[in-house]
């Protein structure tokens, strides 16, 4: 009959009524029919699947709701597995056709138990040929002494899953073997269920109750659609095998235990195995309808809650910036990478008109109309002033709001398939088939999921692992491969890797883990790609105890203490990462920790950005830290690092906070639109016996290991790949900063250290350029451009040491320089500032010495109450008001006077003659220290807003 005289929805149900011989019969008729047959998949296929027992659904356990991409596929593989075991046996070449003879012609169905022809399993065994099948009616079956298999047979389970049970062990001793719809339970003389040394075994649909499998080389096995209760599986130098949809609860050790380097006397069943993984292998990209990360409540709001948009005041004017970002970085949000860009740009577009205003504005917000005929011939024109051209390019508002976005747009987050397309090494780690497989399984409820030691190799793909005390372990040089997996609610961290092991951990979800997402020590180096880490309990990754690794395109955030935490000697790559929303610190670096730390987004973090103490020396650079709720850049007490090239912005604390026992490199970076001061320096110790409630403690016992044995590996450094640790320097540097548009003062120093800062553009910040409020040992504060801030130039309070050599202060809306305290006023150009130019007042003792100095309205220098020093060989400009000096030295007829004139010979400072632009760093303190705490407290109460270190 031919396929179009009936309609194809009879067709569909006249073929519905067809069993599986049948319907394959009808879909070799003719196109149509094998059409019609297709079209079948989510009815009568689907019937025919879910309807033996020995098939479960093809996305149990983690899944089972989920359909897969088609209903008849999966049955195939269902009644493929039961052939695939003889498939590729090889036998001797003289045998060859007796072999095919007895798989297809001579195969014959032995019936064992109560009914059939054998009481027993043993006496089943004794009497069976190669590859014949042994059905076991319902009932339990045990023997008192091991069962040996000695010919390859399938034995199969009749009914229910649980009404065939076996308590028994089983030894394999030939080349293949089957076992499906069966429980096992351990005999009472060992708890190992079945074991093999040589052959290849494959368990579908079995359920292993307080017992153990073990597979040694050149053995292997494939296990699918299996539970196991109180069970493990012991894997020895396999060289590949397969674990596939199983379930794994309750274990008391390790689930899967993989030990030893994978064998090279390979099983015959390892290429068929091959084939069948890459065939099966996981997308590349992740299913985004089932993303963990991207499940909401009933009210449709991320499991996170409402997102704290960033809105950071600019002069008269309010931006967005980053205030559509935190949408695109949570996991429950829709918006791609692109579209965050977009919202970016968009708010960087309205950001440039407010920079633009602000930075004007302040040149000429007190000049009335009357003023303007004056000031062409007082004013001396200073708006050429730089260190460099770079530099200038720096000042410029528009250039500094492009060059946030072209920073912005190089940290843009990497997928996976971008990473393994540049990066050969985790390409070739993503596609290894070597050692153990394991897919779209479930560990839930025991103490741990996959161990791997001595060397051995795994790789883990789609799998949960939830409510255990670890999920992975890995140590002693092994390897691990782990994408996509789903890491949740461990009681310890859910990654360990120990003792040199490495490998690949990608596009995995760990969130809601007791200790650290993923914890690297003691050697380890993996490649840490892609993963959302999130909701942590401490840590998201913790690196110490010279533990290494590439951590790269990541997302970190809602952890309750550091996003990525570095300590003892840990020394990763940091790159490319978005770290945000955490509950402490985004980075922290602690107890000579080290690290390159480059090209990340960290925002929108409780505590500092990045902070680093207590001998941290890591290399900090190209960095965009913004939206902090409280300062961007923490170093505390014996702190160092080499801080490069970053973008700190719209911190609601201080742009950089440091204490003077800290010796840092400030270098390049770009600090603005922080809430209070841009860089704050400050005297006070930390408090080492004032930690938060029950932390302190916790912490000593974590970090045992590495108190007690963080000498027991040398680690040697090159210099090329970590500069700072060779060019040491025994004061705290800041030089070459933009440091602008912040709430307070532009650079705020209340120190007991000497402290040199050089070629800083301080740009309109709401307070002071620089304010030193304390400095017992000298200051030095050379060829800076400190302009167009709120108030004064420089405020120098009474007993600090300050020498001021080589500056441009220029039209700040007070004095130029304010002192009261002693040293050198050297080479300055003190210009069109609203008030004085000079003011030195009680018992200030400096030496001013030529310098060039106008105040359009105010005397160019004044000296009041008990102030004295040296006044010499200065140039004075007469501004509109002809007023030069209040109260003028003895010999201030030997003055020059100039009216308003060019700044020539030389031309406007700052101006440097060579840069010494090595990087500085000194080598860390040895000492380890508790966990300290800060107190609470604002920068304007000479403490940090950030409360705690890690």
């Amino acid at each position: 009959m031919e396929a179009d005289a009936l309609p194809v929805e009879l067709w569909q149900l006249i073929l519905s009524y067809l069993k599986l011989p049948d319907l394959g019969r009808c879909s070799a008729v003719c196109r149509a029919w094998h059409e019609i047959v297709l079209s079948l998949d989510k009815t009568h296929w689907q019937q025919l699947c879910l309807g033996y027992l020995k098939h479960r659904h093809p996305n149990w356990p983690n899944h089972p709701d989920v359909e897969p991409w088609s209903w008849r596929e999966t049955f195939k593989q269902h009644y493929l597995a039961s052939k695939t075991w003889t498939k590729n046996m090889q036998d001797l070449e003289s045998s060859n056709c007796l072999s095919l003879f007895r798989r297809r012609k001579g195969r014959r169905q032995l019936s064992v138990g109560t009914g059939g022809e054998f009481s027993s399993l043993r006496a089943a065994l004794a009497a069976a040929s190669p590859y014949d099948r042994l059905v076991l009616l319902p009932g339990m079956y045990e023997e008192q002494n091991e069962v040996l298999l000695n010919v390859p047979v399938e034995v199969v389970g009749q009914g229910m899953l649980g009404d065939v049970a076996l308590l028994m062990s089983i030894d394999q001793h030939c080349p293949t073997a089957r076992l499906c719809n069966i429980l096992f339970l351990p005999s009472r003389f060992t708890s190992v269920l079945y074991k093999t040394t040589a052959g290849y075994v494959q368990f579908d649909n079995c359920a292993f109750k307080s017992g153990q499998l073990q597979i040694h080389a050149p053995g292997t096995c494939q296990v699918k659609f299996c539970t196991f209760n109180q069970s493990s599986i012991h894997l020895r130098n396999v060289a590949l095998c397969i674990l596939e949809n199983c379930e794994f609860t309750s274990s008391a050790n390790a689930n899967v235990t993989i030990e030893g380097c994978p064998s090279s006397n390979h099983n015959w069943a390892c290429k068929h195995m091959a084939m069948l993984a890459k065939s099966c292998a996981a997308p590349t990209e992740p299913s985004t309808a089932h993303c963990p990360g991207a499940e909401q409540d009933d009210l449709g709001e991320s499991l996170l809650g409402p997102v704290r948009t960033c809105e950071i005041i600019v002069g008269e004017g309010r931006s967005s910036f980053l205030s559509d970002a935190g949408a695109q970085v949570l996991p429950g949000s829709v918006q791609e990478d692109a579209e965050f860009e977009e919202n970016l740009w968009a708010a960087k577009e309205e950001e440039e008109e407010y920079l633009a205003l602000d930075s004007n504005s302040s040149d000429s917000d007190l000049c009335s109309d009357d003023e303007e005929d004056a000031q062409a011939v007082f004013r001396v024109p200073c708006q050429t002033h730089s260190l460099s051209q770079t530099l200038a390019d720096l000042a410029d508002s528009r250039l500094q709001s492009n060059r946030l976005h072209d920073l912005q747009r190089d940290l843009k987050l990497k997928s996976l398939q971008q990473e393994l397309q540049q990066d050969k090494e985790a390409q070739s780690l993503s596609n290894s088939l070597q050692g153990c497989i394991i897919r779209q399984c479930l560990f839930r409820d025991g103490k741990g999921g996959v161990f791997i030691y001595s060397r051995g190799q795994a790789k883990l793909e789609g799998n949960v692992f939830r409510n255990l005390t670890y999920a992975v372990r890995c140590i002693q040089n092994s390897k691990v491969v782990m994408l996509r997996n789903e890491i949740h609610h461990c009681k310890a961290s859910g990654i360990f890797l120990r003792l040199s092991a490495g490998g690949l951990i990608a596009d995995n979800n760990i969130h809601s883990n007791c200790e650290a997402g993923v914890d690297i020590r003691k050697g380890a180096n993996p490649l840490v790609l892609c993963n959302k880490i999130h909701s942590g309990l401490r840590s998201g990754i913790v690196v110490a105890g010279n533990g290494k690794g590439i951590i790269r395109s990541n997302q970190i955030y809602g952890n309750k203490e550091a996003g990525i935490y570095i300590l003892y000697n840990g020394n990763p790559a940091v790159s490319g990462n978005h770290i945000f929303q955490g509950l402490a610190a985004g980075i922290a670096v602690n107890e000579n920790g080290r690290g390159q730390i480059t090209g990340n987004i960290i925002c929108e973090n409780q505590w500092g950005g990045a902070d680093i103490r207590h001998g941290g020396d890591p290399i900090l650079r190209n960095n965009l830290i913004s939206c902090g709720y409280s300062d961007g850049v923490v170093v505390g007490e014996h702190g160092m690092g080499f801080i490069e090239g970053n973008a700190i912005y719209g911190n609601r604390g201080c742009g950089v906070w440091m204490t003077s026992s800290s010796l840092p490199h400030v270098s390049n970076n770009q600090i603005s639109h922080n809430s209070i001061y841009g860089v704050a320096v400050f005297c006070r110790k930390d408090d080492n016996g004032d930690q938060p409630h029950g932390q302190g403690q916790r912490g000593s016992e974590n970090f045992q290991e590495e108190r007690e044995g963080a000498s027991w590996e040398s680690y040697s450094i090159d210099e090329e790949e970590y500069p700072a640790a060779w060019h040491s320097v025994s004061v705290a540097l800041v030089e070459l900063n933009n440091i602008s548009h912040n709430g307070a003062a532009g650079l705020h120093v209340k120190s007991n250290e000497p402290l040199n800062i050089f070629a800083n553009i301080i740009h309109t910040n709401h307070d002071s350029g620089v304010a030193v409020l304390q400095s017992s040992q000298l200051t030095r504060i050379t060829n800076n451009s400190i302009s167009c801030n709120s108030r004064g130039g420089v405020l120098v309070e009474a007993e600090c040491q300050v020498e001021l050599r080589g500056n441009g202060i220029y039209e700040n809306g007070s004095h130029g320089i304010i002192s009261k305290g002693e040293g050198v006023i050297a080479e300055n150009d003190i210009i069109s500032n609203h008030r004085c130019g000079l003011q030195l007042l009680q018992a200030a003792d400096m030496k001013v010495i030529k310098n060039r100095i106008q105040s359009f309205r105010d005397y160019g220098i004044v000296l009041f109450d008990e102030a004295k020093g040296l006044v010499q060989e200065n140039i004075i400009f007469q501004g509109r008001s002809k007023k030069s000096i209040l109260r003028p030295p003895a010999n201030a007829e030997d003055y020059p006077w100039h009216h308003g004139c060019m700044l020539t010979n030389p031309p406007a400072r700052p101006h440097i003659r060579g840069r010494p632009l090595e990087p500085h760093a000194v080598a860390g303190a040895q000492r380890v220290s508790n966990i300290t705490t800060r107190v609470d407290g604002g920068c304007h109460n000479h403490g940090s807003i950030f409360c705690t270190v890690l």
